[in-house]
C-alpha cells in the first residue's frame, strides 16, 4: 500500500512538472524587457552596419513600446533628415516635439527641413516661370507669383508684424506695392515690406 501511495505521488508529481515545462513563457514580449537605450543601440548598430530600414523599424518599434519616450522619434527624424528625406524628417520630429516641446535637435530639423522644402519649391517655380533680374526683383516678381498662386494678399501672417502695419497691408492692394515706395522707407524696420 505504501509503495501505492508513493508511486500514485510520483506520477502526480511527474505530470505536474510536465505541465510545469509545456506552458508558454511569460506574456511579457522580449521588447518590453529592454530598456530604450538597449533599443537605441541596436537600431544604431544597424545604421552603422548598413542597414538603414533596419534601424528604421528597430526605432519604429521602440516608439511604439515606449510611447512616451521622445528618444526613437528624435533619431528617425535625424534619419529622414540625413538621407534628404524632409517631409518624414518634419513629421517624425513634430512626434518628438509632441513629447518635448524644449526639445534642441527636433526644433533644428523642423526648421531647416521646412527651409530646404521651402528653398527647392521656391527654386522650381523660378525656373518653371523664368524668373531673371537683380535679386530683389526676382524675389518681388516671385512673392507676386506666390500671392497670385495662393490667392493671398499677404505673405507673412500679421501675427509677426505690429498693428500699424495690420490696416497698412490691408489699405494697399498687393499691385500698389511697388521698389520704389519699398525702397523710399529704408528705415522702416522691415528688410522684406516690398515682398510682403
Amino acid at each position: 500500500m505504501k509503495s501505492t501511495a508513493i508511486l500514485t505521488s510520483l506520477v502526480c508529481v511527474a505530470m505536474l512538472s510536465a505541465c510545469a515545462t509545456t506552458s508558454p513563457p511569460a506574456a511579457t514580449p522580449i521588447a518590453r524587457t529592454t530598456s530604450v537605450k538597449a533599443a537605441m543601440a541596436e537600431a544604431n548598430a544597424a545604421a552603422l552596419s548598413g542597414h538603414p530600414d533596419k534601424a528604421y523599424a528597430l526605432l519604429k518599434q521602440a516608439s511604439a513600446t515606449y510611447p512616451a519616450d521622445k528618444a526613437p522619434w528624435v533619431r528617425m527624424a535625424q534619419m529622414r533628415f540625413d538621407s534628404n528625406n524632409y517631409g518624414e524628417a518634419i513629421v517624425n520630429a513634430l512626434e518628438a516635439l509632441h513629447r518635448d516641446p524644449d526639445d534642441t535637435l527636433a526644433n533644428s530639423v523642423v526648421a531647416v527641413s521646412g527651409l530646404r522644402l521651402s528653398s527647392k519649391a521656391l527654386a522650381d517655380l523660378t525656373r518653371k516661370n523664368n524668373l531673371s533680374g537683380t535679386v530683389r526683383t526676382e524675389a518681388q516678381d516671385l512673392a507676386k507669383l506666390l500671392r497670385n498662386s495662393l490667392n493671398e494678399d499677404v505673405l507673412v501672417p500679421n501675427s509677426s508684424r505690429g498693428p500699424t502695419r495690420k490696416t497698412e497691408t490691408k489699405a494697399k492692394p498687393p499691385a500698389a506695392t511697388s521698389t520704389a515706395s519699398a525702397q523710399s522707407k529704408p528705415g522702416s524696420g522691415d528688410p522684406f515690406g516690398a515682398l510682403k
